[in-house]
């Protein structure tokens, strides 16, 4: 019926996992569900901060943020609500499924992963989402080893889309005054929109009153994207995702009003390691990762990234001048129902759900 389905086999084709979507949105206030022997599901949320290698000689390459594991069969008795994905889905297995979903949490952070450097090999270091299912031999039995042929696994994203509503975006003004001048340079920057689209120019007015005997020799215009990685501990990472300079003069005692339109790319960063990007699966295209929106009361691990712009003036034998403002760069919510596509701006599908064919 034109639905897109994620399908992946083990177990000599006697256990599949079915996806409606790899992606689920985090929508601040609350995240989409996720859809004698046993056969337990699990979802988990880890940072990954090493190479596979390294699990080799003993050492840890992945914390676990947070793990969910249901029983799917033999059957507890609760069923997940019914979506048209779900009902499609029964209609194609029959009995032998077994449907089940999971409900993220809020405050689990979004799929983003570090840029790697060029000579880097093995899993970019991030934030990921893991479904796996597997059937044991013991109910509830945390020594049980289990063989990897009786498990399968599929990476999953969680992604937040921007807000409907865009309000005005913010404005900063400073005033700094300089040896052997009685006026100050006041300086005065506004962007035009709170909420900015990846790959959409941004918008940046900016007003400068020289009322020093002073030159503005030039002025700076640069993105930074910061990126909070909360674990053990709160480590931040500022990098430049965006920097100009204009050659503009702003003579003593006059002003200077113009807009600035900019747009940070990934595309002009490959090659800055640790940029944080959005999550990806596989080789597809990515962007630079979203802001990250919370809702304020809730503890967060993982990676936190944040955006602001920063306007510095350069003054003749003076020094410089500098503001910043927030900046919030995210995906748009895509108007209606779509397909997952490459582009990030519009990586969902409409619906899923999460089914388990059986067959031992």
């Amino acid at each position: 019926g034109g639905v897109t389905v994620f399908l992946f086999f083990f177990l000599s084709l006697q256990i599949a996992l079915y996806l409606g979507k790899r992606d689920f949105v985090d929508n601040v206030d609350s995240v989409e569900v996720v859809g004698a022997w046993f056969m337990y599901v699990y979802l988990a949320c880890a940072f990954r901060y090493g190479s596979d290698d390294l699990d080799v000689i003993g050492l840890s390459f992945r914390r676990d943020i947070w793990i969910k594991r249901i029983q799917v069969y033999p059957p507890t008795g609760e069923t997940p609500t019914k979506t048209p994905m779900l009902e499609s889905l029964m209609k194609k297995v029959g009995d032998q499924g077994a449907p089940f979903s999971f409900q993220m949490p809020t405050n689990l952070p979004c799929s983003v992963s570090l840029q790697p450097g060029s000579n880097d090999s093995g899993k970019a270091c991030g934030v990921d989402f893991e479904v796996k299912a597997y059937i044991a031999n013991n109910k509830d039995s945390a020594d049980e080893v289990i063989d990897k042929k009786d498990t399968c696994r599929l990476i999953i994203r969680k992604i937040q889309f921007a807000p409907a509503t865009n309000n005005p975006g913010p404005k900063a003004e400073v005033s700094k005054q300089f040896m052997m001048t009685d006026k100050p340079v006041h300086l005065e920057a506004s962007l035009e929109k709170e909420i900015y689209y990846h790959g959409d120019p941004i918008k940046m007015n900016v007003k400068i009153n020289n009322e020093t005997n002073k030159t503005v020799k030039k002025i700076k215009v640069s993105v930074e994207q910061v990126t909070n990685v909360a674990l053990y501990s709160s480590d931040t990472y500022a990098k430049d995702v965006f920097t100009a300079e204009y050659g503009e003069t702003v003579n003593a005692n006059s002003t200077f009003d113009k807009t600035y339109d900019f747009t940070p790319l990934l595309s002009n960063n490959k090659e800055k390691r640790g940029i944080s990007v959005d999550g990806r699966l596989k080789d597809e295209d990515t962007c630079l990762a979203s802001t990250t929106l919370s809702q304020g009361d809730k503890e967060m691990q993982g990676i936190i990234v944040s955006y602001k712009v920063k306007v510095n003036l350069f003054v003749a034998s003076g020094g410089d001048v500098t503001v910043e403002l927030p900046l919030t760069l995210m995906c748009p919510k895509p108007a209606g129902e779509c397909n997952v596509s490459r582009n990030c701006a519009r990586n969902v599908s409409c619906d899923f759900s999460l089914f388990l064919v059986h067959d031992r």
